[in-house]
C-alpha cells in the first residue's frame, strides 16, 4: 500500500529512507493521476519491505512539489540514499515503472 507523504515529514520518510523510495505526486482532480494511483498502489503491496511508495498530494503539499519543479502529474520521482535518480511524467504502464524500481534494487 503506498503511503501518504507530506511536506513535513518527506525528508523523514523519503530522504532519510535505507530502501529506494517511488513518490507519485498527485491531485484528486486529476484524471491521469486517478488512472496511475492503482498502479502504484499494486507496486507498494509487490514491492513492501524492498522499497517505499508513497504519494504525496501537490494541492496540500506545494513547498514539496515546489523544490522538486514538479510542474505536470502525475510525475512520479525515483530516490535512492536520499537523492532523485529517475522520473516518469504521465501515465504509463506499470512495468514501465516496475523497470526503473527493479534497477534501484
Amino acid at each position: 500500500m503506498a503511503l501518504d507523504v507530506t511536506d513535513s515529514n518527506f525528508d523523514e520518510v523519503v530522504l532519510k529512507s535505507d530502501v529506494p523510495v517511488i513518490v507519485d505526486f498527485w491531485a484528486v482532480w486529476c484524471g491521469p493521476c486517478r488512472m496511475v494511483g492503482p498502479i502504484v498502489e499494486d507496486i507498494g503491496n509487490e514491492y513492501a519491505g524492498k522499497a517505499k511508495v508513497v504519494k504525496l498530494d501537490v494541492d496540500n503539499n506545494n513547498a514539496s512539489a515546489a523544490k522538486y519543479g514538479i510542474r505536470n502529474i502525475p510525475t512520479i520521482l525515483f530516490f535512492k540514499n536520499g537523492e532523485v535518480v529517475d522520473k516518469q511524467v504521465g501515465v504509463v504502464p506499470k512495468q514501465v515503472l516496475v523497470n526503473k524500481l527493479e534497477s534501484l534494487l
